[in-house]
């Protein structure tokens, strides 16, 4: 580490983090939140893909897609939007309007196909992932 950022380490201790205890259980569950961070954008998009054979609004998936632990999106609502933009212009997605003035979106034909194969994929991958480490 360089001196100048030893340096302010050492400042904020003796100052800003003086009174601050981090436990080993604060540390642990810092460094899950962290891991949760790195979930790739294919898994992410495969998830909204399974929530997404029942229609569901933006709102909605969101909140299946905390409960799932990803938080990719978290603090950046454009990224999932964009995402459903993109499946949007793929022609993966039935959307509509509802009388709320939400926007309702489900998989369609072609996205369920989609999703199909990679479903299949992700099987194909864990079974191979599994013999490795057991064979």
């Amino acid at each position: 580490m360089e001196d100048r950022l030893k340096n302010l380490r050492k400042s904020m201790e003796k100052t800003t983090f003086k009174q601050l205890i981090f436990t080993e259980q604060h540390q642990c569950n810092i460094r899950k939140k962290i891991n949760k961070l790195n979930i790739s954008d294919e898994e992410v998009l495969l998830a909204v893909m399974q929530l997404l054979v029942h229609e569901k609004t933006g709102y909605e998936l969101t909140k299946h897609l905390r409960g799932r632990g990803i938080l990719k999106f978290e603090d950046n609502e454009g990224f999932l939007y964009t995402l459903l933009h993109r499946l949007e212009q793929k022609n993966c997605l039935l959307t509509r309007w509802d009388e709320s003035e939400a926007k309702q979106y489900q998989l369609n034909d072609r996205g369920r196909k989609i999703l199909q194969r990679a479903e299949n994929k992700q099987i194909k991958k864990r079974v191979v992932l599994k013999e490795l480490l057991e064979g």
